[in-house]
């Protein structure tokens, strides 16, 4: 029993014959991977080494997790200050509506 031929084996058989690469190849791309890793030329300022930084997924995402904490922070701090100064408040006018000799000397002292 014959088997039909692939129609891949002519494919194969011209992809075996292929050049030799050039010498220099290999020298070509490690320069072109140097120059694509390496740090951007001073020229380009120092812009561009920040637009080079952003470009890294794990640093970008770093950042925005970095900010959002920051902010989270921040807005904790707000609402702790405000909370203090409603629970001062709230002590001085109990202790006001409990003690109203308290309320006395305050008048005192404005006038």
């Amino acid at each position: 029993m014959n088997t039909p031929p692939d129609p891949l084996d002519p494919l194969l058989d011209r992809w075996s014959k292929m050049p030799e690469p050039p010498q220099r190849l290999s020298v070509e791309v490690w320069q072109r991977i140097a120059t694509a890793e390496g740090t951007p030329p001073r020229a380009a300022g120092w812009w561009m080494m920040i637009e080079a930084w952003f470009a890294r997924p794990p640093f970008a995402v770093m950042f925005i997790a970095s900010c959002a904490l920051l902010g989270l922070f921040l807005a904790e701090l707000r609402v702790n200050h405000a909370q203090r100064e409603r629970s001062e408040q709230l002590a001085r006018s109990y202790l006001q509506l409990i003690d109203p000799l308290m309320t006395a000397q305050n008048e005192e002292r404005r006038s």
